[in-house]
Parts: structure tokens; sequence; C-alpha cells
């Protein structure tokens, strides 16, 4: 069994050539992911989460494009590979889950045939029965009653936390290697939320698919994730085992995050805030990007700061991190 992991990202630059200047989207990104793990990557939004997402799969529209960096598949490169390979891989070996449902679903078309055509697309020598009888698998899989019923379902006589599973279900129908998840429980309650996560985990373990969960909720990525990056204006600023990256975070930025939410915060204490707004990734000017909110910054943030690992398997790019009595 080869060590190389499922994923791995290095220096992935994905611009945006607008008539108002350049848009770094992703700035510099790397990470990897392992056969069974699930990678979480947190941020605000406009951080650079669902681009990363985007380019790994080569769905990058003009005016986007990667202009640097590689992507690894098990040891491929995808960056500039043909059109019709990545096609391939999709829906295949590398799955999306999208935060809306009705992006993987067809309103007019029942569950069946919706299920039945995402398997004989990739492998046709799959008749139709078994195809059925995957597809009722797998809806059985993330946890929907009476799957045979449900098949023969439209979209619409479906709740939104049932139309995410068959979703995820859709996801997970030919055994993925690799499944990026775009924030998919933001629009659902709580519990159906809890269930999703518990269920997607699980299949992580019991198949050996990697996972990639983007997502701005914390609280999410510390039930679920194995490893954390967090992003800012398209860069990552830290990375880590997510129980060192919670409960001691190096980058002001991602102690930001986690004082602003609310089950962190002492009883009656105002809710810590992060001054100000993330800056506008239009010719972002050089240095840390995170410096005109950043308590700690000083002359040395004009520059920008080089990732580091101060720590064994942590990293960071901050000149002034939250390291030791200085934290």
């Amino acid at each position: 069994m080869s060590d190389a992991p499922t994923l791995a990202v290095e220096s992935l630059r994905t611009h945006f050539f607008t008539k108002s200047g350049v848009v770094k989207a992703v700035d510099d990104v790397g990470f990897t992911v392992g056969a069974g793990k699930v990678l979480g990557i947190v941020g605000e939004s406009g951080s650079g989460k669902t681009v990363t997402a985007f380019s790994i799969i080569g769905l990058v529209d003009p005016p986007g494009r990667i202009v640097g960096g590689r992507v690894l598949f098990k040891g491929e490169e995808l960056v500039g590979a043909p059109e019709e390979r990545l096609r391939h891989l999709r829906g295949s070996r590398i799955a999306m889950i999208f935060q809306d449902p009705m992006m993987t679903l067809n309103p007019v078309l029942r569950i069946d045939t919706q299920m039945i055509e995402a398997v004989r697309a990739h492998d046709s020598a799959v008749g139709k029965d078994e195809a059925r009888g995957r597809a009722r698998d797998a809806l059985g899989r993330v946890g929907i009653p009476s799957p045979d019923e449900r098949l023969r379902g439209y979209p619409h006589q479906f709740s939104g936390g049932m139309r995410q599973r068959v979703a995820i279900a859709i996801a997970l129908l030919n055994k993925p290697d690799l499944v990026i998840a775009d924030e998919p429980t933001t629009a659902l309650d709580v519990t159906i939320q809890g269930q999703i996560l518990y269920e997607a985990q699980k299949l992580c373990r019991e198949t050996g698919a990697a996972m990639i969960w983007i997502t701005h909720d914390l609280s999410v990525i510390a039930g679920l994730a194995d490893e954390v990056c967090v992003m800012y204006a398209g860069r990552v600023v830290e990375s880590g085992a997510v129980d060192q990256v919670l409960d001691a975070p190096l980058h002001p930025y991602t102690r930001g995050l986690i004082g602003s939410v609310p089950s962190r915060n002492a009883r009656g204490r105002p809710l810590m805030q992060i001054p100000g707004m993330t800056p506008s990734l239009i010719d972002l000017p050089p240095g840390c990007a995170f410096r005109t909110r950043c308590a700690r910054a000083d002359a040395a943030c004009a520059e920008t700061p080089p990732m580091t690992e101060p720590l064994p398997g942590r990293k960071m790019r901050c000149f002034h991190p939250h390291l030791g009595a200085s934290a």
C-alpha cells in the first residue's frame, strides 16, 4: 500500500482576471488528505474555500484560472489534465456535495432515474437492476427510511434534510476515493445536521474515502475533522490537528474566530469580535492580509509572512503568533 496521500495540494494559486483587477481568490494554498481522514477547511465568506474546492476538481471557469501550483490525486496531476479525464474522475473517483442539494438533483426526474444514471454514466457494464440495488443501498446508508418507496419519489416530495441526504448518497454511489463537501449542512436544522455529520464520518471510516469538509462553523469541524486548515483572504494562515488548533490557536485570526463562538464565551460577557472586514481580494497589497484587523500587528507585518512550522505538525503564517507565555 502506497504512503502517498489521497490528495496533495501544493502552492495552489487560482486568480480571477476582471476589469477591476486581479482577484487572488486562492494564493499559495497547500495541504494533504489521507485515506479515511477528514480535513476541515474553515474561514469567513470570501476566504477562498469554495474556489479551492472547484480548483481541485477542475470547475474554475473564465475569468478565473489556475495560475500556479499542483493538485495531485493519488499521485496523478490534475492541473492541466484533459477535460475528458477530469469528467471521468468527477462523480466516480472524486465526488462533490454542494450546499444546495438542488445543484445535484434534477427537479423533474424521479430519484431512481437520477441515481441509476449516476451509476451507469461511470460504469456502462452495470445493468439497470444492479444500479437500482446500489441506489437503494446508498439511500439506506445515509439513513433514509423505506428506500424502495423513496426511490420512486421526486425531489420536491423530500424535506431539505432528506434532499441533502439523497445528494450525499449520490456522491457516494460509486465509492469515490475523495469526497469534497462544500457547507452541505448549513441550511439544515441542528438535529439533521448532527445526523449527517455522523453518517459522513462513519462512511469515511468504513470506505476509506478521504474527505474535505468546507464550512464557516468551527463547532462542525470540532466533532468531524482530523485536521483543519484556517483560510483568510485566499491563504491558509494556520493548519494542524483539529484538537491542537482549536485548543491552542497560534494565529491571531484563528484565535479571533474561536473567541467569537458563543459556546466558548463566558456567560454574561460580551461576545468577542474581530474588528473590521475581510479585505478586498482585488490587488491585495503586500504583507499580511490580516494586519489591519490584528492587535499584534507592527511594521514587520508589511511583509508577507512565510508559512512556518513553529511546533511539530503545526503550520502558520504569522510574525507574532500566540506562543507559550505570550499567548
